[in-house]
């Protein structure tokens, strides 16, 4: 089964956003999550980090499909929390992501149309904080050429702006390339063209790559 392209946040890292309005804080933390133990795992870490806020709302979309989704409000009026963290995830066509909107009150209520603003305007400005990846699947691809015909081939994958997942030195020169699948074809009628038909290859699994930008 091929695998399918998503738009998520960068993994690894979590970014951060902050907001202020009639003196409430709204405090944006966004993590990618891609199952639901990670999601609450990493809610509890923010709740225990933030002991003395007013609420911890949350949300998050998990699975390629987006199929599993959860929003909490963490004792703000009903659907005026989660859900506007959770529509902006949606919003951006996002998956395995998840937004946590820490809020400290300020002592003026902002009421509920208020609030569903702040929550979706945090949320918002914690995804533009963060860093969009598009994950897209990619075929390895290993080729084995001789020395005499490597430069040749370094200049090729230069010019063709091809990912190079790794290169091993020994009698030949055998490197791993990463290629969208549809270019699989082309590429290799290149490299025949190129070698004279001088190489050998190897067609191994796909894998997802995490391309940054926002374009899905």
């Amino acid at each position: 089964m091929s695998l399918k392209k998503y738009k998520t946040v960068l993994n690894g890292e979590i970014f951060k956003a902050e907001y202020e309005i009639n003196k409430s804080k709204f405090i944006a933390h966004v993590k990618q999550v891609e199952d639901e133990e990670t999601a609450k795992t990493f809610l509890q870490q923010l709740k225990k980090k933030y002991f003395d806020a007013t609420h911890n709302c949350s949300a998050w979309v998990l699975g390629v499909d987006g199929s599993k989704q959860k929003s909490n409000d963490d004792g703000e009026p009903g659907g005026t929390a989660g859900n506007p963290i959770l529509e902006t995830i949606k919003k951006n066509e996002l998956v395995n992501t998840m937004i946590v909107v820490t809020r400290y009150f300020g002592g003026i209520k902002l009421g509920a149309g208020g609030l569903i603003r702040a929550y979706s305007h945090t949320a918002a400005l914690g995804l533009a904080a963060s860093k969009i990846v598009t994950m897209t699947p990619m075929q390895r691809l290993s080729i084995t050429v001789n020395y005499n015909l490597f430069a040749v081939v370094e200049n090729w994958i230069r010019s063709k702006n091809i990912t190079v997942e790794n290169k091993d030195y020994t009698d030949n020169v055998q490197i791993t390339l990463l290629i969208l699948p549809e270019d699989i074809d082309s590429r290799l009628t290149e490299l025949k063209d190129l070698t004279a038909a001088n190489f050998t290859h190897t067609l191994e699994e796909e894998i997802l790559v995490a391309v940054e930008g926002k374009e899905g």
